[in-house]
């Protein structure tokens, strides 16, 4: 089935993989703790800031649908190649741009081709043991959350001490080595699938009209990462604002304090391997809905806006950890178009989140953000418990 397999992936190769996962997804969220100093020093509206960020999970979300699922079809190692030297083009159209449109030009290549992300996840997958599988995809979603959360104090750190533009300078060339580093580590793989690349794109619809879990878990990807944007696009102004009045760097550091949510991957990954990842998702649905608790009283106290974090941040990890090891046990041959469709809603989920994030803060202000994420976090909950009450009628059936 594939031209050379690895026995087994090294301590070194799942660290590289997981560093590079981390650092191309971070390139689509550094803008988030800028966004006010993007929109003074480019002159922009405060309710078309959300663009920005629309802009990289948009064009996340079109790799995602039209890039992502060659890696069932070519050899991998030369895609990962090219879509890690895309994406660093990309951050430095970004890191030259002195206008809206270049900065979302370069923002969204960055975005269309950070997508080597999910090639990386099923590769690692396919090279991986069953046994060590759910551990290994766990250490995987840990660098892509760091990435994603460390990336913002990363960001905003540099834009303190200099320019926001640095921060993409100095991006592009960690990507660089990054690339370096994959280029002397990765082995090559190939399936040999006998489709074309319409019938591999189409072959998505068929998946999930094939199955239910790829349907449920979709939905609930759609749901928890518009969760994770709807807090996390309007933060930097809520932060910069009265009471806190804090600068770039101290917003992004309220990353590490998401950081955390990290450290579930690996122990969701495990429960995973043991069949325990329905209840897994179940603790992820409750703390998605129970952080917006003491988020509701943001404005007004630091540490329940910390506690709001961590708690949210923990659960759409856990959540989506348990979401893709649960695709992964089904139809291995099909691993990078059901990542696919998973990660097209997850995406699809997120740019929503965010642009809806804006107008409402920009309009109702951030009790609408606490309404919104309340509702959005029942739903989730309520749709699983009825996919589970209706898998255990079929089961009796």
């Amino acid at each position: 089935m594939n031209s050379k397999q690895a026995k087994s992936l090294s301590a070194w190769l799942v660290f590289l993989m997981a560093f590079a996962i981390g650092i191309t997804v971070a390139s689509n969220y550094y803008a988030q703790p800028l966004l006010h100093s993007i929109t003074d020093d480019l002159h922009i509206a405060v309710k078309h800031a959300g663009f920005i960020i629309m802009a990289a999970q948009f064009s996340y979300a079109i790799g995602l649908l039209f890039i992502t699922p060659l890696g069932d079809k070519m050899e991998r190692k030369r895609l990962i190649l090219t879509l890690m030297i895309l994406s660093t083009c990309g951050l430095l159209i970004s890191a030259t741009s002195q206008s809206l449109c270049m900065l979302m030009l370069g923002t969204a290549m960055t975005g269309l081709f950070s997508t080597v992300a999910q090639v990386l996840i099923p590769f690692a997958a396919t090279l991986s043991s069953p046994e060590h599988r759910g551990k290994i995809v766990g250490t995987l979603m840990s660098g892509m959350l760091l990435g994603i959360l460390l990336g913002r104090a990363f960001a905003g750190l540099v834009s303190t001490m200099t320019d926001w533009h640095y921060v993409y300078w100095i991006a592009a060339s960690i990507m660089t080595i990054v690339t370096l580093l994959l280029y002397l580590s990765l082995p090559s793989y190939k399936n040999t699938i006998n489709i074309n690349y319409f019938q591999l794109l189409f072959s998505i619809g068929s998946l999930y009209q094939q199955e239910p879990v790829l349907r449920i878990r979709s939905l609930l990807a759609i749901i928890s990462f518009a969760l994770f944007s709807l807090l996390w696009t309007p933060l930097a102004f809520v932060l910069s604002n009265t009471p806190y009045n804090y600068p770039d760097f101290i917003i992004g550091l309220f990353g590490l304090a998401g950081a955390a949510g990290a450290l579930g991957s690996p122990i969701v990954g495990s429960l995973s391997d043991k069949g325990k990842g329905f209840l897994a998702t179940t603790i992820g649905l409750i703390l998605l809905l129970a952080s917006w608790l003491p988020l509701s009283l943001a404005e007004y106290s630091l540490l329940a806006l910390i506690l709001g974090v961590i708690l949210l941040d923990f659960a759409v990890q856990v959540t989506h950890v348990s979401n893709m090891n649960a695709i992964y046990q089904i139809r291995p041959e099909a691993r990078s178009r059901m990542n696919t469709g998973y990660m097209v809603s997850y995406f699809i989920g997120g740019m929503l989140g965010s642009i809806s994030s804006t107008y409402l803060y920009s309009n109702y202000g951030w009790l609408a953000i606490i309404i919104t994420g309340t509702v959005l976090g029942s739903l989730g909950l309520l749709c699983w418990l009825h996919y589970l009450k209706s898998a255990r009628r079929a089961k009796t059936a």
